[in-house]
């Protein structure tokens, strides 16, 4: 597919340091693609953007983390203008489920050959468009807990830092669930609803069969935070097995009661709130990949 217009939305804040102008200048030289840039700032966010550019381009090449990529997704949520992503961040957790190239030259390279669209699932979480995953508990702490300037040092690792600080303070909460119309009473320590299973290190996934294309969503609570369960949790992401600490349910929809307000990450986004309606919106996005996933 030729795009004879690109629009690249650009985070300045992202977690690499490259020179990003000089690299979509070569990359266009010669060529008869019109391409212009954005650039977010603190009060113009990159969803902000992606939605004033909506039928302006044939293309939009995100260049951030996963922070940046999940809020165009948002805005292009429903919509037919296809995104590429250039993984400018810590994880890049998007880029790695679908195969796209990390590295910042070979992912533009992508933008003139070697590429077709593919179109994936997103989620509604109380009205929310989300492209990776609703947490809740430790696996939402993490996040919100993360220093920045540790990622900055050290990149993903940043996360696990900040899940060893939180898991020792961890209680379980008792959540009410509801499962395409199946009620289910279970406790648990980290809740997660996901639509993609990557989690950002390499090529593991959280858990096998979960796919950003099969219309559902999986539903994945961990019970207990003691040594013997994080050592299986571990074992289950690394050998690509289900566990027994773990209680995994694939579905459509999934209501969330808790006891009380609380925060919640929305993709790369804080959030609270006491219910979550959450649902799959399968076709929802269309992305551009290589032709021929690695």
């Amino acid at each position: 597919m030729k795009f004879k217009h690109i629009h690249f939305i650009i985070n300045p804040a992202s977690g690499k340091e490259e020179p990003i102008l000089s690299y979509i200048n070569r990359l266009f030289i010669g060529s008869r693609v019109n391409w212009d840039i954005s650039v977010t700032k603190k009060d113009k966010g990159a969803g902000e953007i992606a939605r004033s550019l909506i039928g302006n381009t044939d293309l939009l090449a995100v260049y951030g983390g996963d922070g940046c990529v999940t809020a165009v997704a948002a805005a292009l949520h429903g919509k037919s203008l296809p995104m590429a992503i250039i993984p400018g961040g810590t994880a890049n957790v998007m880029a790695k489920e679908l195969g796209i190239p990390t590295d910042t030259v070979e992912a533009l390279a992508l933008l003139r050959k070697g590429h077709r669209i593919r179109t994936i699932d997103m989620g509604l979480v109380n009205g929310d468009p989300f492209l990776l995953r609703v947490n809740l508990g430790i696996m939402a702490a993490m996040v919100t807990e993360a220093d920045r300037s540790l990622k900055d040092k050290i990149g993903q690792l940043a996360y696990g830092v900040t899940a060893v600080q939180t898991v020792a303070a961890a209680k379980p909460v008792n959540y009410r669930l509801k499962i395409d119309g199946q009620k289910i009473a279970a406790s648990g320590v980290a809740l997660t609803v996901t639509n993609s299973g990557n989690i950002g290190i390499s090529d593991f996934d959280l858990l096998p069969g979960i796919s950003v294309t099969d219309g559902l969503l999986d539903v994945i609570l961990m019970h207990d935070t003691d040594l013997s369960s994080l050592l299986k949790v571990a074992g289950s992401t690394l050998f690509q097995q289900e566990s027994e600490v773990l209680e995994h349910w694939a579905c459509k929809n999934i209501t969330i009661n808790l006891p009380k307000k609380q925060t919640y990450i929305c993709d790369d986004a804080a959030r609270s709130a006491k219910k979550l309606k959450i649902e799959i919106v399968p076709k929802s996005i269309r992305i551009l990949v290589p032709a021929q996933k690695k």
